[in-house]
């Protein structure tokens, strides 16, 4: 018999993993601004961190604020009606009492996948969108299950996380390609083009690279470990896992991509599974393999 898991273990795992992976960007972060450093000067290294911190933020912001009506927009969702989403909305406001969050408002995207997001910079502001094919194939404790991972999100401040996240990959992005461009532009001259200074310019242009890619990874990872994370504190709110377990079979049986032309693939991590159904699970996955969060739902 498989060893149980206790979701409060899950949680705190996962959230640890989250915050080392967070370090790893960091430490990636530190190793391309010494080199740069080493290799252009320290006075120039403050300037491109300047400018990269400067751009990275400005983008950021504006996702951050404005990050549910963006994703709203995106998949051009509607207010859900008290009338005919009613099942839905008690779902909701069920799931919103055993959490202790606010009320999330509440909206309906047409797509016939089963699906579902969270959005929103903090609980206060949050947002849960719901497809319609989830309202036709889920019964009331599969949905349930399904809001409970979306509150999950909400609750661990997940948009907030990866937004930092996000923050920091993209200013690796940006210091990288400064540095790359730089380099044209850099003349010789005495001691900077000694040998050890080559050595350097080497590890930096590999570095350089390497880095906006390693990141990328890395967040992808921080990416799954959220779902995990969201999973075991669904079960948290519901007390049990039967319903999620369900709708994640649903899921995980359905077989149709989603249109490439509904969903922007920048909203794509959002969702409660990969609405472009990809079969093949690996380090440039979103998503965790359904099967694998099945079985750890089992065993709590």
């Amino acid at each position: 018999m498989a060893e149980r898991v206790s979701f409060y273990d899950q949680i705190s795992r996962n959230k640890r993993n989250s915050i080392f992976l967070i370090i790893l960007v960091l430490a990636v972060l530190m190793a391309l601004g010494y080199i740069i450093g080493k290799v252009l000067g320290p006075a120039y290294f403050t300037m491109v961190m300047i400018l990269s911190i400067i751009i990275s933020l400005v983008y950021i912001w504006a996702g951050y604020y404005y990050s549910d009506k963006i994703a709203l927009a995106s998949v051009n969702a509607k207010p859900a009606d008290k009338i005919q989403h009613r099942q839905l909305l008690n779902s909701v406001e069920s799931m919103s009492l055993a959490s202790g969050l606010p009320m999330p408002r509440v909206y309906i995207m047409e797509n016939p996948q089963i699906n579902a997001f969270a959005t929103g910079r903090d609980p206060k502001n949050a947002v849960i969108c719901v497809t319609t094919g989830a309202l036709e194939k889920l019964d009331k404790r599969e949905l349930e299950g399904v809001i409970a991972h979306e509150m999950g999100h909400v609750a661990n401040f997940d948009i907030r996380f990866m937004t930092l996240i996000a923050v920091l990959v993209g200013m690796v992005a940006i210091i990288s390609e400064i540095f790359l461009r730089s380099l044209w532009f850099k003349g010789g001259n005495n001691d900077r083009d000694s040998r050890a200074n080559l050595i350097f310019m080497l590890i930096g242009i590999a570095l350089a690279i390497l880095a906006p890619l390693v990141t990328s990874l890395i967040q992808l990872a921080v990416s799954r470990k959220r779902e995990y994370t969201a999973d075991a504190t669904a079960v948290k709110f519901t007390r049990t896992p039967s319903g999620l377990v369900a709708a994640l079979k649903k899921i995980h049986s359905e077989h149709t991509p989603a249109n490439k032309h509904q969903i922007n693939k920048a909203v794509a991590p959002l969702f409660i599974s990969d609405p472009f159904k990809s079969k093949i699970q690996n380090l440039f996955s979103t998503h965790p393999p359904i099967e694998r969060r099945i079985e750890i739902l089992q065993r709590m």
